[in-house]
């Protein structure tokens, strides 16, 4: 049964057109809308929406940062080395400057959250099916 699936309509803010700029660097289908792209603001912000079982590879921000602010369903997010942290709305997830990570919905909710972004993204390997699949049973 999938869960959340009302977040198909957007949370707070309207859901966002197919990310399909960034689809080689996800696993599934996800959607953005930009909120601030300004040239003259040194960060992005955009609402990231991910269908169930939707992941992002692994990735670094170079000379940045990301903030996460879930705003709607039950997603992944893991740094390199450290446990996966299931979110949920109103979780706040900080990620610094040069550390390995990835994020997405778990298999069978939605999820989305506002992305705060600075710095340049380096994309990396895929989050495998097998370790995927192996969070939901923790």
């Amino acid at each position: 049964m999938t869960q959340n699936s009302d977040l198909r309509n957007g949370v707070i803010f309207p859901l966002g057109d197919k990310n399909d700029t960034y689809q080689k660097f996800f696993i599934g289908q996800s959607y953005l809308k930009s909120l601030v792209n300004d040239p003259q603001v040194n960060v992005s912000v955009g609402v990231v929406t991910f269908e169930p079982g939707c992941r992002n590879n692994w990735h670094i921000h170079h000379a940045g940062f990301q903030i996460l602010l879930v705003t709607g369903g039950e997603g992944w997010y893991q740094e390199i080395g450290q446990k996966p942290r299931l979110l949920k709305k109103g979780d706040i997830v900080v990620t610094h400057d040069g550390v390995k990570h990835w994020h997405g919905a778990t298999q069978d909710s939605w999820f989305a959250h506002i992305a705060i972004t600075a710095g340049k993204p380096e994309w990396l390997e895929p989050v495998s099916d097998a370790d995927y699949a192996n969070l939901e049973e923790k």
